[in-house]
């Protein structure tokens, strides 16, 4: 698998850790978002656990336990870590232990995993501060796993939810203009700020990058009830947001109520070189 080159870029205003109303909006609806968000591939999660040298696994900003469910069901033993009260409070009640926090100022009590995995959440989070709390924590030879489901709307979906948007939103600090285009393209400064921390961080192999493509089908119904879910419109007030979701859905509706989403799930991954 590729590595990522280094960066070393300076960080910013604009880098997405620093939005926290937006990080902090997901629970607004938890029970939606652990209903429609898509799982990630079966084989990811069976190549992050045997790349660790035991089945204890830290799930960063766990969420409702989308991946840490996943990661039990491959024979794992999951504790979450998360800010949200009400994603944690989901979580639990489908059977993952969880522990409300940041992960920065999250204390480990002396416990150490064999895995830390972070399912959509890295980039809510500082780089360095989080890889230098993962090399806290893992055990020697244990897998830093940060990952992304990066989905590709078909172009002409696409389209019209840039353009509703541009009309519904035109004050948002999303790029709209970017769901029109490749989007592994958008998620490239994610992969290599997640790299860059963890190379500054030091302890860890060089990070590679694991990509695994899939692809899902949604109706109109299923893909208008994920996409409240989403960043961009998770604080949209709803007569605006209802706006959205109805340019949408007559796209869909001309596509014949339904489409083929192509996803690329993908991994920034080291191992823990030397012992805490």
């Amino acid at each position: 698998m590729p590595t990522l080159p280094p960066t070393r870029a300076s960080l910013s205003g604009s880098e997405p850790h620093q939005y926290r109303q937006a990080a902090d909006s997901f629970g607004t609806d938890a029970e939606r978002y652990n209903r429609t968000r898509p799982r990630y591939p079966d084989a990811m999660v069976d190549r992050i656990v045997v790349g660790s040298p035991g089945s204890d696994v830290l799930d960063v900003g766990c969420g409702t336990g989308i991946a840490a469910r996943q990661f039990q069901a491959a024979g794992c033993r999951v504790l979450g870590v998360e800010p949200d009260a009400r994603m944690a409070d989901r979580a639990r009640r489908l059977g993952v232990e969880v522990e409300v926090a940041a992960f920065e100022a999250w204390d480990p009590a002396g416990r150490a995993f064999d895995a830390v995995v972070a399912g959509q959440a890295w980039h809510w989070i500082d780089p360095v501060a989080a890889a230098v709390k993962a090399a806290q924590v893992l055990r020697p030879d244990g897998r830093l796993a940060a990952f992304w489901n990066v989905f590709q709307l078909p172009s002409c979906v696409a389209e019209a939810v840039a353009a509703v948007c541009r009309r519904v939103m035109p004050d948002s600090p999303f790029n709209v203009q970017a769901m029109t285009k490749p989007a592994l393209n958008g998620y490239q400064v994610l992969f290599t700020k997640a790299a860059d921390g963890i190379r500054e961080a030091g302890g860890f192999s060089e990070p590679e990058l694991w990509r695994f493509d899939w692809e899902w089908s949604y109706t109109r119904d299923t893909w208008l009830d994920q996409m409240p879910t989403q960043g961009a419109f998770t604080r949209l007030p709803s007569d605006k947001l209802a706006e959205v979701l109805e340019g949408v859905g007559v796209a869909i509706d001309s596509m014949g109520g339904s489409f083929t989403m192509r996803y690329a799930s993908v991994a920034v991954t080291a191992a823990r070189t030397d012992a805490a």
